[in-house]
């Protein structure tokens, strides 16, 4: 057996989990007693959203993210829910709306005052009926304005468009029937080109969101998925569940192909439900278990083994819940990488935990932070129901930077195309070429003018940045490309040494032979 060495070099090594001091926390939150397995929670860089125990209908409480310490207990909430509230969703480009499901099949649409709520809210900006049963899930469509989703005890997932003049919409874009029991979980890929489900039958099944059309199914036995989530640009997903045995597990599928995993993992014996959550930009898998007190955290290589385990933050503090807080939010100065919001019940306690790679410099670091998933849509609802699919329009985070130097990411985009861009800088002509191929994917290209006689385009057509914006924006996707080819030529260099100690390895077993 060939010996494999088990160091791999990574930024992320030394991450850790830094949790907030009790003046920091959010403290005396009536936390719901709700046994759904939901995150129960919501963030976005200005409010933090919590479902909350009350009688008579059902509630959720929205405070200020930086209304920390004692909350008082009759601070207003948003109550016009007639059954338990079971899920809540920050709209991803719209800090102040906020949509929520509820036992009494409805999905209401709330706008929230810019001060926070100042008085209790009953009455909703929209209205969303169409399921016959409760209503215990709801996403919105990653890139798409006023678009979301929602499913419900009907089987039914329900697409929903928001900017029409009624305030109650009885009739979705359409209603999905591909489920034959309760859906526990859905995810989007990037583009929100596709939507994966899993279901109580313990299938994962992934889905044409805009034509309800099933494109892949589980049948596997081994496996039993709970929940799920697709993983960035990588074309996989990840699941977890448990296995045959009943041991908590992570699986890892090709979304082309769901036959079998590609990779399997039993983690514990335990029976709550693992929560996954994945970050595109740093590659980061976490995995929170419901009642536990660790988080456990991976980074996730498109190649073989795929999963590499990094370590785990551990707390004698139970989680029921989890918030996210959006990358938009986080603290850069600190090497804040991700930041979560446990829902400690048993304390009525919201702690936030810091997940920080450290770094001597205080400067900014581009190597961690590049370009991330901004709140600006990249197409209206019309446009994704006529089928239009883009990516997400990415931002810096790098302080000082402006809105308008936000960048477009086209549909569909090659890892490779940043390499290819990086090399453009170089060759002259060879950024308009690129340039024709993106705008090519978006529908909208234009002419390139022809070869001059030596065979190379015409330099002069490359127009430089005219704007201080144009000039900013050049500068970041320049600096996003060097990482992105320095983070690829240090894989190689350690599969280069992984190579070539199997290859000494094999010449000493022939010599002693």
């Amino acid at each position: 057996m060939t010996w494999r060495p088990q160091y791999r070099s990574s930024k992320y090594r030394h991450v850790f989990g830094k949790p907030a001091t009790k003046e920091n926390c959010y403290d005396g939150v009536p936390i719901t007693r709700s046994v759904h397995d939901n995150h129960l929670c919501t963030v976005n860089p200005r409010f933090i959203a919590v479902i909350t125990e009350c009688a008579g209908g059902g509630a959720f409480l929205v405070l200020s993210i930086n209304h920390t310490g004692k909350v008082d207990p009759h601070h207003p909430k948003v109550s016009g829910h007639r059954g338990n509230v079971l899920d809540i969703k920050w709209n991803p480009f719209n800090d102040f709306c906020i949509a929520s499901c509820s036992e009494d099949t409805t999905v209401k649409i709330w706008d929230i005052h810019e001060h926070g709520v100042l008085k209790n809210i009953t009455v909703p900006r929209k209205e969303l009926q169409g399921h016959s049963r409760r209503v215990g899930l709801i996403e919105w469509h990653p890139t798409a304005e006023n678009i979301i989703f929602s499913t419900g005890y009907d089987y039914q997932v329900m697409v929903w468009k928001l900017d029409v003049p009624e305030q109650v919409i009885k009739n979705p874009v359409r209603s999905i029937s591909v489920h034959s029991d309760v859906v526990l979980s859905m995810s989007f890929n990037t583009d929100g080109s596709r939507l994966a489900t899993s279901c109580k039958d313990k299938k994962i099944r992934v889905i044409d969101p805009r034509t309800g059309t099933l494109l892949q199914e589980t049948n596997c036995k081994s496996h039993k998925a709970s929940k799920v989530l697709f993983l960035g640009n990588l074309k996989m997903l990840l699941s977890t569940g448990s296995s045959r045995w009943n041991h908590r597990q992570i699986a890892l599928w090709d979304q082309e192909d769901l036959s079998q995993p590609s990779y399997s993992e039993d983690l514990d014996g335990s029976s709550g439900v693992l929560f996954p959550f994945y970050d595109p930009d740093t590659h980061m898998l976490y995995i929170a278990g419901k009642g536990d007190g660790n988080i456990r955290y991976y980074e996730i290589s498109p190649e073989k083994p795929y999963v590499h385990y990094l370590t785990e933050y551990r707390s004698l503090l139970p989680q029921k819940g989890m918030g996210v807080m959006p990358k938009r939010g986080l603290d850069v100065c600190s090497c804040e990488i991700f930041r979560f919001y446990k829902l400690v019940t048993i304390k009525s306690l919201i702690e936030p935990l810091s997940m920080i790679v450290p770094r001597r410099s205080e400067a900014y670091q581009d190597d961690i932070y590049p370009m991330t998933a901004g709140n600006k849509p990249s197409m209206t609802a019309d446009e994704w129901i006529g089928g239009l699919d883009k990516g997400p329009v990415m931002m810096s985070l790098r302080p000082g930077s402006k809105l308008d130097s936000y960048v477009e990411l086209g549909s569909g985009k090659d890892p490779t195309d940043s390499m290819e861009t990086q090399h453009s800088r170089s060759r002259p002509g060879l950024s308009l070429l690129i340039q024709e191929r993106l705008d090519a994917k978006e529908g909208n290209a234009r002419k390139v003018s022809p070869p001059t006689s030596n065979g190379q385009l015409d330099s002069t057509h490359c127009s430089p940045p005219k704007t201080e914006n144009e000039l900013r924006q050049m500068f970041y996707k320049q600096q996003e490309e060097i990482r992105r080819l320095k983070e690829h030529l240090n894989q190689k260099d350690v599969r280069i040494k992984q190579l070539e100690l199997e290859i000494k390895n094999v010449r000493n077993s022939q010599a002693n032979l």
